[in-house]
């Protein structure tokens, strides 16, 4: 399950509440954000349960879109400890999003 943002007032508490958090930024009418996130998600859940996922609407809620500087759908940002630490646009695959994200989440989660 991920969680829906659909203000600013929702989105950066949401960011300093969670210690990893990875944001799929989509629009209704785009066709690859369609196809790639639930390849994305079911990756991320499987490789990186710790990570809370959430999703934003570009088009329902522009002012969260521009606030972090997203300017074309798909995009991904990872946030760990309220930090950018990762951020895929366009053209990626769940393959190489999970062999990037690895080694970081390995060493925030370090048990």
């Amino acid at each position: 399950m991920s969680v829906s943002l659909n203000s600013v007032a929702a989105y950066v508490p949401f960011l300093q509440q969670q210690h990893a958090v990875a944001v799929y930024f989509s629009a209704p009418d785009c066709a690859v954000c369609s196809v790639l996130k639930p390849r994305v998600f079911a990756a991320l859940r499987r490789d990186f349960p710790r990570l809370v996922l959430a999703e934003v609407d570009s088009a329902a809620v522009p002012e969260v879109a521009a606030q972090c500087g997203v300017f074309s759908v798909p995009t991904l940002i990872v946030y760990f400890a309220g930090q950018e630490l990762l951020r895929k646009v366009r053209n990626f695959s769940p393959a190489q999003l999970a062999a990037e994200l690895q080694r970081p989440y390995a060493l925030f989660f370090e048990d």
